[in-house]
């Protein structure tokens, strides 16, 4: 059988290119990002950089050590944008190439039934498919795998010395990432072929001759339990997305639409001639006869609306999700700034001051020995390296003057008293204290940047604020001990009573002259705190989904291709019945249109939903917080998903018009 399948694949090698170029681009992007991910895995980075911390372990697990990079030179933050394109392109492999396979055997089902005509058994035609599935997906995967190991340097050369990997990564070993990505195409190749071939291999000869150029009229049962599951469990996940949910609201924010799609994909066959019946009715009233043959084409195929709505749909509702969650997380995070801070002057040290921190004294007594200047607030950085029974983690530690900062910030406890900041203490954000069941009166074991161990007592819980407030805050007295060389990078400055902000920055100005500080109102410091956000997740949108999108494009153009040339018969037919070349192509072009807006339409409900339950959970408690809303890059995604949607099924349909003719019907 195993001969017979590759005859079989090399007779149809238009069907089934487009299975092997979908499947080695998704092998493609998994090795790349597997070797990639490797790479920065293999480098430990200087140990003059690092503390290995020895840790007690819990759950049952022995004591054990685990080293720490302190200067954050490492590649921690490319590992982590890695493993989410990872797990994004893995879904949409899994998830374009299993429609994908699974339309080429369907559009052989006319001969599927003439092999069961003349003898062949059920478990010959499974047998024959899952072979066919088998060297596509072989070539298809050591051909991904190649091109991802020859790309490799280039994408580490590109991403070395970046903020995402300040570092130079050399490749690592490939065999074993490049391996789970050939696995990872081979499986999918084959669940892909599975429902298809079990289909196929349920068909009786009669019943296949008879019905092979039709659709059944319903989808199955099982294939209805399965999308109302997935569809609960997404249901669940939206529940989740609310305030106090936390770190786990991005994740939710990039899953849940995952989940979604899975569900609306196997419900696809009811619910897109549904919405394409609804999209039809101006078009029908536009078009009359072309616009009226696409509705009826929409709706009697069902399984092929869906198989080619599945890619617009998968690309629109999570890119769409993933660009209104970074959008709004930087809205949030500028509100954060604006509702903590509250000195109406922020003074920014020098970029060289950290080389030179003698500088700092004396940059700081100009601020304080300006006229009208009632408080300077600089807090000092401080390596704290947070040492729990089985993992070590480097937090954002800041040494502060409580009484000080309190006039520069807010700083109002949830629970404890700032107060009592002296000593060996420390005041912790209320996410850390929920996540790691902090309260007033617990102790953690933390190791300081110069190698120090101690224990500190929590006297206080406080309202997140990145960006203004460290995520651990301690003494000033107890930063500067064990870090004497660190440096305030920027200084919080409170005018006295009565003092016009804009008048005392201009004295500022004055006395900081020579000094390279930049002393700006605290309204634009915000601003440009949250443009720096923004950029950086553009950054990481583009290399989220990046490839995931320009994948999904060739999932886009290559479904819509296969499913246009297996039309020619229904094309020429048409021809033989009078229809013209240019009404056949509008017919197309409308098609593609009310599948792709079918699919947008979906993708847009999953986005909303998505983007105001996480706006709410992350704007709680802020006040005046900006909604701002990438309307163009989210305009951009769909204008782009149905340019390649009309393109990919009129272009092929022009191709076949041409070089057919109405008496080619008595041939087929």
């Amino acid at each position: 059988m195993f001969s017979l399948s590759r005859q079989t694949v090399r007779r149809h090698l238009p069907l089934y290119a487009g299975s092997f170029v979908a499947l080695a681009v998704g092998v493609f992007m998994l090795g790349l990002a597997a070797t990639a991910t490797a790479a920065t895995i293999a480098y430990h980075g200087p140990e003059a950089d690092s503390i290995l911390v020895q840790l007690p372990g819990t759950d049952g697990a022995g004591p054990h050590s685990e080293r720490v990079v302190l200067s954050g030179a490492d590649a921690s933050g490319l590992q982590v944008v890695l493993s989410m394109v990872g797990v994004i392109s893995g879904f949409i492999t899994i998830f374009v190439i299993a429609s994908t396979f699974a339309f080429a055997v369907a559009s052989r089902r006319r001969e599927v039934g003439l092999l069961r005509l003349i003898g062949a058994t059920p478990r010959q035609v499974r047998r024959m498919v899952f072979g066919e599935a088998l060297v596509v997906a072989l070539a298809a995967s050591v051909t991904g795998a190649v091109l991802a190991q020859l790309a490799t340097p280039f994408l580490l050369a590109k991403a070395s010395y970046t903020e995402l990997a300040p570092v130079k990564l050399e490749p690592a070993s490939p065999w074993i990432p490049l391996g789970i990505a050939i696995a990872v195409g081979l499986v999918v190749a084959l669940l892909g072929a599975r429902s298809a071939a079990r289909r196929a291999g349920r068909v009786g000869p009669v019943e296949a001759l008879r019905e092979a150029a039709l659709e059944p009229p319903q989808i199955g049962v099982v294939r209805v339990v399965f999308g109302l599951v997935f569809l609960a469990g997404a249901i669940a996940m939206l529940a989740l997305i609310q305030p106090g949910t936390g770190e786990g609201v991005v994740p939710l924010a990039m899953f849940t639409p995952m989940v979604l799609v899975v569900s609306l994909t196997l419900l696809a066959p009811l619910v897109v001639p549904w919405i394409g019946r609804l999209w039809a009715l101006p078009l029908v009233r536009w078009t009359q006869v072309s616009g009226r043959l696409a509705r009826s084409n929409v709706v009697a195929a069902p399984r092929r609306s869906a198989s080619l709505a599945a890619p617009i749909l998968a690309i629109s509702a999570i890119a769409g999700s993933m660009v209104l969650s970074l959008s709004f997380a930087a809205d949030a995070a500028a509100a954060t700034i604006r509702d903590t801070l509250t000195a109406p002057i922020v003074v920014t040290a020098p970029e060289n001051s950290a080389a030179a921190p003698e500088n700092s004294g004396e940059l700081r007594e100009r601020i304080l020995t300006t006229p009208d200047v009632a408080a300077a607030d600089g807090g000092i950085s401080v390596g704290i390296i947070r040492a729990d029974g089985d993992s070590a983690e480097l937090e954002d530690g800041e040494g502060i003057d409580p009484a000080v900062a309190a006039t520069t910030r807010i700083l109002t406890p949830i629970s404890g008293e700032l107060a009592n900041l002296t000593g060996q203490t420390v005041a912790v954000g209320k996410e850390m204290a929920g996540l790691e069941h902090y309260k007033v009166g617990s102790e953690i074991s933390v190791v300081f940047g110069d190698r120090a161990k101690g224990t500190l007592r929590v006297v206080a819980v406080l309202p997140d604020a990145p960006g203004v407030n460290g995520s651990m805050l301690v003494p000033l007295a107890l930063a500067r001990q064990h870090a004497p060389a660190a440096v305030p990078e920027r200084w919080f400055v409170q005018p006295a009573g009565g003092v016009d902000p804009a008048q005392l920055i201009g004295a500022l100005d004055r006395q900081l002259s020579g000094t390279g500080a930049h002393v700006v109102r605290a309204e634009q410091w915000e601003q440009e705190q949250a443009d720096g956000l923004r950029k950086g997740n553009q950054l990481g949108l583009v290399l989220l989904m990046g490839p995931a999108g320009l994948y999904s494009g060739i999932a886009i153009a290559n479904t819509l291709l296969m499913g246009s040339l297996q039309r020619r018969h229904e094309f020429v037919t048409s021809r033989l019945l009078g229809a013209t070349p240019a009404q056949i192509r509008r017919m197309v072009l409308w098609e593609s249109s009310l599948v792709g807006a079918a699919a947008l339409t979906l993708g847009t409900v999953i986005t909303a939903t998505v983007g105001i339950l996480l706006r709410h959970a992350m704007t709680e408690g802020l006040r005046d917080v900006p909604t701002t809303i990438p309307w163009a890059l989210l305009l951009g995604i769909g204008a782009l998903c149905l340019l390649l949607a009309t393109g990919a099924a009129t272009a092929p349909t022009s191709f076949i018009l041409r070089r057919t003719s109405p008496a080619d019907a008595v041939g087929d």
